[in-house]
């Protein structure tokens, strides 16, 4: 009876050795992935990574991790034309985390994740004399996107409000589109087409993880938010 004491007791003392070595070693891992993960994205700010399960040394000696979370805020991002989009708030779950090279390269079989910005900062990366901003609900219940251009032209400023339709398609970004604009067909063509590319303008969300395509887009009052999803998505390299 003594000896199984003994035994239970080793085994008690064991068991929260390796629970606490676990916790050390995801610990650790978290922090040096998220380093890596601001190098490889060029991310601003480091990202907050939570890497899910236990145990976590045996995902590490299959080399694959089961679900990892990431969170980045306040992402400076720059697309093609060199115009700066500032993400709000980015968070993914990836699934199916597989590492290589050393543990140095990570690369996620699934991942799924919103992007959410903010109409302030949508409005400083829209075209000069735009601001964006929540423009209420349509009748079937979807918000919508206000966009309030006032343009210098050859015949003088020139003020327009008018409710934009948001979408997004792949890695092109953020598309903001109005339909009729009221008094255009009035104006002289150059004028008319000089508003309308004003207030139809698209900006890029670079920076974000490799794989990551975006699916859809919610306006609320708050800001929008991105849905997105991906495969083969690069968390390392």
């Amino acid at each position: 009876m003594r000896a199984l004491r003994i035994l239970l007791i080793f085994l008690v003392i064991f068991g929260a050795l390796f629970v606490a070595a676990d916790r050390i070693a995801v610990h650790f891992a978290e922090s040096e992935a998220a380093d890596r993960a601001q190098q490889t994205q060029g991310l601003t700010s480091t990202p907050e990574v939570d890497i899910k399960g236990f145990p976590f040394l045996t995902q590490v000696l299959g080399k694959k991790l089961d679900d990892v979370e990431v969170t980045a805020n306040g992402i400076e991002t720059t697309g093609t034309g060199g115009q700066t989009l500032r993400v709000d708030r980015f968070q993914a779950e990836l699934h199916d985390v597989r590492m290589s090279n050393g543990f140095s390269s990570a690369v996620a079989d699934s991942a799924t994740g919103s992007a959410t910005l903010s109409y302030a900062d949508l409005s400083k990366a829209a075209p000069s004399g735009v601001k964006v901003a929540y423009g209420g609900t349509s009748a079937d219940g979807k918000g919508r996107v206000k966009v309030s251009a006032d343009i210098s032209t050859p015949i003088g400023d020139i003020k327009r409000s008018v409710v934009s339709e948001i979408s997004v398609s792949g890695k092109d970004g953020i598309k903001l589109t109005a339909g009729e604009i009221p008094g255009l067909d009035a104006l002289p063509s150059e004028v008319g087409d000089l508003i309308r590319d004003r207030i139809d303008f698209t900006r890029a969300l670079a920076g974000l993880p490799q794989g990551i395509e975006l699916k859809s887009v919610t306006a609320t009052p708050e800001g929008i938010t991105v849905e997105a999803t991906g495969t083969k998505v690069v968390l390392a390299n």
